[in-house]
């Protein structure tokens, strides 16, 4: 919201709600008598006896009664007390009332379910003259409190509102940030996150970034303010409506159609789609149960995959070639530590370097760990294809990490573990960059609507290009990824890749292909192996972008 949005700083005074009648008959004060040092009859009994072990169902109606009761009145000190982490607990509650604007609480619990209460809100939000009702429902936890042995409100802020996450976020009512926006994709289709759900927190940052240059006027509204600094509101209900600005953005409505689906199959799963040609931003899709746009702002090691910038490497440094030997042993030692391959792969002492790229071979790339610089890796991965720059795609993004580590993870790093992390907007770069040679920083606006710089690197030279294509068409022909782009037509190429995540049973799936002039690269945490679940998922996108 504005910075001059009329929205009251409190401290600890809470507004007072027209609070319902649901919960006014019970006594708060027995409920609150001796769980902060209650008032004393003028007469002494023996000492309560310290509670343990999980909340009873009646202290789970209890406390769930005595919080909601408190909640609908606008005790907010009350309320905080009856929770575990009072200090958090107090501002929130409190804001809910003075900085949202709500009032006319009613709240309604549903079966609890072992210590576990959900239950639906009904108020009303008013801000200067208008109202807007206001339903949602959310739920909560009872536990036992450490040092007190009571039975207490286990504090989330999503305790107040589904949508907040961070224990400093708030909620405010009052001007909007910055002027609603009218997106809209390469073709002009409008692009709304109830028909595309995973461009929410994406058309948020649009909106933050560029409301104010879209030409619309800022409306009212109930927002989620983010204590994390460069994070947009998130709006929850439009009070009065702005005007809307019409924001040109490089996404294609049919590509992320069929993005939004891809992920629906899979839980904690991200897709990227890009034009190769121009570095435009053809999808991008998330299905997490945080929300978070990981497909951009992703810290993971990549897997295998990562073996398209290793493979390049070793060709650009004159170690190998395509054709050139990288012999497959069933294991190999680097700084003391043992690798090994996936399992089932038939060793092949006589391997070229495009069979074990096309089966994923990992001991024929950590033998040569060796004979690089320690940063050989880092250089090819900022210098040809622009990993570590600063990415000015149009919202945030982390634009990949490969350091110059040393020992085992030199060799690490050449199969995409130990200190490599990336996200599936810079593998769909990476991708992007070996198919065509180029590097072009990804966006998903227009450079011209702001004038941004873009990131710039080398690229590759042309026998680099034609090598690396030839063996992720190998891979993606007769390799580890056949089975996947078995149904696409067309120039394709592809890479699988799983990575191993310390403390996790299952490994995080990886996949990146293209086909014609789309690359896409996808990511789903513990799904697996590459073929598993991210395979997939390009698969599909790739379909949809020809």
């Amino acid at each position: 919201m504005r910075k001059g949005a009329k929205a009251t700083i409190v401290g600890s005074v809470f507004a007072v709600m027209v609070g319902g009648a649901g919960y006014g008959a019970y006594n708060l004060v027995n409920a609150l008598d001796g769980d902060g040092g209650g008032g004393s009859s003028g007469t002494s009994g023996p000492a309560e006896v310290k509670k343990s072990g999980p909340p009873s169902s009646s202290e789970v109606k209890e406390t769930a009664t005595a919080f909601f009761a408190a909640w609908e009145k606008g005790q907010a000190a009350a309320a905080a007390a009856l929770t575990n982490n009072e200090a958090k607990a107090e501002p929130l509650l409190t804001s809910y009332a003075v900085n949202a604007h709500i009032t006319g609480v009613r709240i309604t619990p549903g079966a609890a379910t072992g210590a576990t209460v959900p239950y639906t809100v009904k108020a009303t939000v008013s801000y200067e003259g208008t109202s807007k009702p206001l339903v949602y429902r959310s739920r909560l936890t009872v536990v036992r409190g450490i040092t007190t042995g009571k039975a207490l409100v286990d504090w989330q802020p999503s305790v107040v509102h589904p949508q907040l996450k961070s224990m400093d976020d708030t909620l405010v009512t009052g001007d909007s940030a910055a002027p609603p926006i009218e997106a809209v994709d390469r073709d002009g289709k409008v692009l709304t996150k109830e028909k595309y759900p995973s461009l929410g927190p994406i058309l948020d940052e649009l909106r933050a970034k560029y409301g104010d240059k879209a030409g619309g006027t800022p409306g009212v509204e109930l927002a989620i303010r983010h204590a994390t600094p460069d994070t947009a509101d998130t709006p929850l209900l439009t009070l009065a409506e702005g005007k809307a600005g019409r924001l040109p953005t490089t996404l294609s409505a049919g590509v992320q159609a069929a993005a939004e689906k891809a992920v629906q199959r899979y839980g904690e799963s991200s897709v990227v789609a890009v034009k190769p040609s121009s570095g435009e931003v053809l999808a991008v899709a998330n299905h997490r149960g945080d929300g978070w746009n990981a497909a951009f702002l992703g810290e993971v090691a990549p897997g295998s995959t990562m073996k398209i910038v290793s493979a390049a490497m070793l060709i650009d440094n004159g170690l190998t070639t395509a054709t050139g030997p990288a012999p497959c042993p069933p294991e190999a030692v680097s700084e003391s530590q043992t690798f090994h391959n996936i399992k089932d792969l038939t060793p092949n002492e006589s391997a070229t370097l495009s069979w074990s790229f096309a089966r994923s071979c990992n001991t024929a790339f950590i033998k040569f760990a060796d004979e690089i610089q320690v940063d050989s890796l880092t250089n090819e991965a900022k210098d040809r294809f622009g990993i570590g720059l600063d990415w000015k795609t149009g919202i945030p993004s982390f634009d990949g990490s490969v350091p110059a580590a040393g020992g085992s993870d030199t060799a690490a790093a050449l199969i995409g573990q130990g200190q490599v992390q990336l996200n599936p907007l810079n593998m769909a770069s990476i991708t992007a960059t070996a198919m065509t040679g180029t590097f072009r920083q990804p966006v998903i606006v227009p450079l011209s609507l702001d004038g941004r710089e873009p990131a710039r690197a080398r690229g590759l030279d042309s026998a680099t290009v034609q090598q690396l294509r030839s063996m992720m068409n190998r891979t993606a022909t007769s390799g580890t990824a056949a089975g996947v782009m078995s149904g696409l037509s067309g120039r394709i190429g592809a890479k699988t890749g799983s990575a191993e995540v310390d403390g996790k049973a299952t490994s995080d799936s990886w996949f990146t292909g293209y086909r014609d002039d789309v690359a896409a690269a996808a990511l789903v945490q513990s799904g697996g192996h590459g073929v598993d679940a991210a395979g997939p998922i390009v698969a599909s996108v790739l379909g949809a972008g020809g």
